[in-house]
C-alpha cells in the first residue's frame, strides 16, 4: 500500500549552504544526462519564449536555450538565492541576454499577461505544490493558443530499487545537507490517479499523464 501524500517545503530552497548543496546536484543530474531537457523538446517544445516554473539553479532551461535557436526564456522562482544563483549561471553560459527570471509563488498567481508563452514546462517542482489546480490554471491562462506544456516529477510509489539507486546517485554527488531530501521530495510527490483527478478540475485540456520507472511526465497543448 502507497503511503499518504506528505507534503514538503513550500518555500522554496534558501540559504548559502543548501542553496550551493541543491545547485552540486542539479550539475550532477545535467552532467549524467538525467535532466528532462531532451524529452521537452521531443515534445515540441523548442521554439518562441517559454515559462519554467521553479528553474532552481537554472540547469533544466538553459541546457533548452543552448539546445534551441531563437528562443527565450523565463524563469518563474520563488526563492531570492536561488534566482541569484540562477542568473550567475546563465552568464556562465553566456545566455544571460535571453533569460530573464522572476521572483513569485506559482501556486497564487503567475506576474504575466494572459496569452504571453508559447510554451510552459517544470522539473522538480510539483511535489511541492499544495494544491496544484490553481499552478495548472494559470499555465492555460499564460499559454497561447497552441501552445504546449510539460511537466514532469517524481511519483509516490516508486519502487524500492529506483528509489535506492536514486539515493546512490545523491551520495555519489557528494550532497551532505540534502541527504535526505530525496525521500521527503518522494514522500510529497503525487501518483498518476491523483494528478489525473486533478488536472480534470483545472483548466487544462487536452492532456496525458505517463508514467515510467522514476516519476510522472504531464503534457498537452492547449
Amino acid at each position: 500500500m502507497v503511503k499518504k501524500r506528505t507534503p514538503e517545503r513550500d518555500h522554496g530552497i534558501t540559504g548559502e549552504a543548501e542553496v550551493a548543496e541543491y545547485d552540486k546536484f542539479q550539475k550532477h543530474l545535467r552532467d549524467k544526462g538525467v535532466l528532462e531537457t531532451d524529452n521537452i523538446i521531443k515534445h515540441g517544445i523548442l521554439y518562441g519564449t517559454a515559462l519554467e516554473i521553479g528553474p532552481g539553479p537554472g540547469y533544466l532551461g538553459l541546457e533548452w536555450l543552448k539546445k534551441t535557436n531563437n528562443t527565450k526564456l523565463t524563469g518563474l522562482e520563488i526563492s531570492e538565492d536561488m534566482k541569484k544563483l540562477a542568473f550567475k549561471n546563465a552568464e556562465k553560459y553566456g545566455m544571460e541576454n535571453r533569460v530573464e527570471y522572476v521572483i513569485g509563488d506559482a501556486t497564487k498567481s503567475f506576474p504575466f499577461e494572459s496569452g504571453t508563452f508559447d510554451a510552459v514546462f517544470s522539473y522538480g517542482s510539483l511535489h511541492e505544490w499544495t494544491d496544484p489546480i490553481p499552478v495548472f490554471n494559470e499555465i492555460s491562462r499564460v499559454l497561447k493558443a497552441g501552445g504546449r506544456f510539460y511537466i514532469s516529477d517524481l511519483k509516490r510509489n516508486i519502487n524500492f530499487i529506483m528509489k535506492s539507486l536514486m539515493k546512490m546517485m545523491t551520495k555519489s554527488a557528494g550532497i551532505v545537507i540534502l541527504k535526505d531530501g530525496v525521500i521527503t521530495s518522494i514522500n510529497a510527490s503525487y501518483l498518476r490517479k491523483e494528478i489525473l483527478e486533478i488536472l480534470k478540475k483545472s483548466d487544462l485540456n487536452n492532456f496525458s499523464v505517463s508514467e515510467h520507472p522514476a516519476g510522472l511526465r504531464i503534457k498537452g497543448i492547449m
